[in-house]
């Protein structure tokens, strides 16, 4: 819970959440399902229970403000010319959302985190700010009514770690949280490819 409240007290002071459609060159659609996700058919859409939604990979999480997909995740040693700091990887995640809300959604990189392993206050990472590959997630952006939007985030984590979550906190305007959801999976070595 302390790293969510970290989270908290770091990502935002968001009037509410949203997003979702198909994908333009700039990352922004405005209409359709989540791009890039699991068969609609056969996709499993995850709610919240007492606060608390888990899911894998290609699930629909379906938040009060939009639904997320973890569409795909692997890990590397350096990505173009970034190279982490000793000791870590970088895990590289798509992350398609969709806006189910009524009016634009404000959004920022840091409002999904990975974690890995522990439950220590070290146990997580938010996104590299640094602009590293095309498509990457903006600092903030907003997501226009049924508008879809699919990033590209880059974390750096522990070089021995393959098993990992993100996730995603509710805020509201007020201040207090909602409910929380982690997209758990294990991320393929994409170094050497």
């Amino acid at each position: 819970m302390k790293k969510l409240l970290l989270l908290t007290a770091l990502c935002f002071s968001l009037f509410a959440l949203s997003a979702c459609d198909d994908i333009p060159l700039n990352g922004v659609n405005t209409g359709g399902d989540l791009p890039g996700s699991a068969d609609p058919e056969t996709a499993a859409i995850v709610t919240a229970e007492d606060g608390f939604a888990e899911g894998r990979m290609g699930d629909v999480m379906r938040t009060a403000f939009f639904d997320f997909t973890v569409d795909s995740a692997y890990t590397c040693t350096e990505l173009d010319t970034y190279i982490p700091s000793e000791g870590n990887q970088l895990l590289v995640a798509d992350i398609s959302i969709k806006n189910t809300s009524t009016y634009s959604m404000p959004m920022f990189d840091t409002d999904f985190q990975a974690q890995w392993g522990g439950t220590g206050d070290e146990d997580y990472s938010l996104p590299v700010t640094d602009p590293v590959v095309d498509n990457q997630a903006p600092e903030s952006y907003e997501i226009p009514i049924d508008g879809t939007v699919t990033y590209t985030h880059v974390f750096e984590v522990p070089a021995d770690s393959k098993d990992f979550s993100i996730s995603f906190q509710e805020y509201y305007e007020n201040g207090e949280t909602g409910d929380v959801f982690f997209v758990y999976f294990t991320a393929e070595d994409g170094s050497a490819a």
